[in-house]
Parts: C-alpha cells; sequence; structure tokens
C-alpha cells in the first residue's frame, strides 16, 4: 500500500469513527495498524481500533486488539488501554490478562489463577433499563448486585454484572459521593427469583424491619417506597439520596427469595408486630 492510499485509508477510518460507525471504524483501524504497525500512531490506533470494538460489545475483538494497545502503553500511569482490556479480559475470562491489566494501570489486586474476587466497595450501577441499584464490587469492572431490581430491569438481586469504567453520574449519601457506572453486561445470573407482595407497615421503622429481616436470612426485600424515578438527564448527573428514605402505609415490595419460602418469612415478619403489619399476594389484595 503506498503513501496516498494509506492516507485515504486514515481518513475512511477516522470519518467511521467520527460517525460513530464502529463496525467500519473499529475493521479500517485494524487494518491500517496491521499494516503499518511501526508507525508512531500505532499505539493510538491499536487504542482506537479495539475500543470500537468494546462499543459494539464484541469482546474478543476487544479483548485481541486490546492486548496489543497494552503492550504499547505506559505502565502504571493510569492508561485507558489497560483499563479496558481488563473489562474485556475479565469477559473472558482471562484472569491472568485481567490482573495484568489492572496492575499496569495501577491497580492493586489480589494475587490467584482464578477469578478476582475482593472488595472495592459499594457503588451505584445503572442497569440496561436505566434503573439505578447499589452493588459491591468484586473487582475494578464487577459488582453484585445489593438491592431488588424491579422485574423490568432483567436483573436479579445476587447477580454479577460488569460495568464500564468511566463514571456516568453521581450519588450523594450521608455526604458521600459515589460515581454511577453503567452495566456491559451480566456476569453471573442469580437463581433467587423476584417476587412482588402487597405490605401494609405503619411506620417507616416497620418498613426496615422488613428489609433487615430478609437480610438476615440471605435474601432481599426492596419496598417501593425507597425507589425514585428520575429522567435519564437527572439520573446522569448529581442526585442526593437518603439511605433510611422509607414511609409507612401500603405499598409493593419486591423480594427476592425462594417463592416456597416467601410466607415463611412474611409471617415471621408479621409476627413480630401484627397489630402495625400485614401482607398480601398482589392478587389477593
Amino acid at each position: 500500500m503506498n503513501r496516498e492510499e494509506s492516507r485515504e485509508l486514515f481518513k475512511a477510518a477516522y470519518a467511521a469513527w467520527e460517525s460513530e460507525d464502529w463496525p467500519v471504524a473499529g475493521e479500517l483501524l485494524e487494518r491500517l495498524v496491521r499494516q503499518h504497525p511501526d508507525h508512531s500512531g500505532a499505539a493510538v490506533w491499536w487504542f482506537d481500533a479495539a475500543l470500537a470494538y468494546k462499543f459494539l460489545n464484541n469482546w474478543a475483538k476487544a479483548y485481541e486488539l486490546g492486548r496489543e494497545a497494552a503492550a504499547r502503553a505506559e505502565r502504571d500511569a493510569q492508561e485507558p488501554a489497560f483499563w479496558n482490556l481488563g473489562i474485556a479480559a475479565t469477559i473472558m475470562e482471562d484472569w491472568a490478562t485481567a490482573r495484568d491489566a489492572w496492575r499496569g494501570f495501577g491497580l492493586t489486586v489480589p494475587d490467584g489463577d482464578g477469578e478476582i474476587v475482593a472488595d472495592f466497595g459499594v457503588a451505584p450501577i445503572r442497569l440496561g433499563n436505566g434503573e439505578v441499584v447499589w452493588a459491591r464490587r468484586l473487582c475494578p469492572t464487577r459488582a453484585r448486585v445489593l438491592n431488588v431490581p424491579t422485574p423490568e430491569s432483567g436483573r436479579r438481586f445476587g447477580e454479577v454484572v460488569v460495568h464500564d469504567g468511566a463514571p456516568n453520574g453521581e450519588r450523594e449519601v450521608a455526604g458521600q459521593t459515589y460515581p454511577v457506572f453503567d452495566e456491559l453486561l451480566l456476569f453471573r445470573a442469580s437463581t433467587l427469583p423476584t417476587t412482588t407482595v402487597h405490605v401494609t407497615a405503619e411506620t417507616p421503622e416497620d418498613v426496615r424491619a422488613l428489609a433487615a429481616f430478609f437480610d438476615e436470612h440471605g435474601y432481599g426485600a426492596e419496598p417501593a417506597s425507597g425507589v425514585r424515578t428520575l429522567c435519564s438527564c437527572c439520573s446522569e448527573g448529581s442526585v442526593s439520596q437518603d439511605p433510611d428514605h422509607q414511609v409507612g402505609g401500603g405499598q409493593q415490595v419486591n423480594l427476592a427469595a425462594p417463592v416456597d419460602e416467601i410466607p415463611g418469612l412474611m409471617e415471621g415478619w408479621r409476627s413480630a408486630a401484627p397489630a402495625r403489619r400485614s401482607w398480601t399476594w398482589p392478587s389477593a389484595s
């Protein structure tokens, strides 16, 4: 390929990039960098080609090209090539490469050969339907859902999701700010179904007691009064949250527990204060 042809290929690749035509951009950038691997711009082309395939959720290609991009990036300098490779390697379950990528970025991850499981704190995660839930981060890009998502979200309590590294909004709770990360995909499914019941509780403390009772048994309960509906513009901005915001009265509650155990659990909660608490299945309410 002569210089003019290379120039036209470069222009076509970045024209596709500007128009967010990721399949074309990824293909042309890969062709360009493979034909000119020693060019001064090769490191950027590898990175952009891998990023185009990340945008396409083509994780095998993002992993393949991301390895090339990371090999040309400076270690311990928070280079994004390492972060993107860490995501792709995690999804491909190449834990050795994922560990090396996180360390190349400048993070500390535990030693080992298998899946990375540590405590990177809690963070709000925006699910595919726009719903934001709280989750505990197991590594720089995976988190286990702590809330009981709505059935419409397609997610369940206890599931592990892969999330992006770039924050998209923030939540402020008790004076502390947490970045919101967007979900990329489901990594580990949960076997616990989501079941909705109708609850009447006289006080907010009764509602909180229900959530605490299910938590004690390793399950989840999410009262409707703890859920706020926001437009996408507000959701992607800075939102202040009250972690104890609950109200008494009648409301729907989403439960994450084996269906056959729900009556016993609900009766256990109700019997502690029967004058103030009651519940029914939705069809009987």
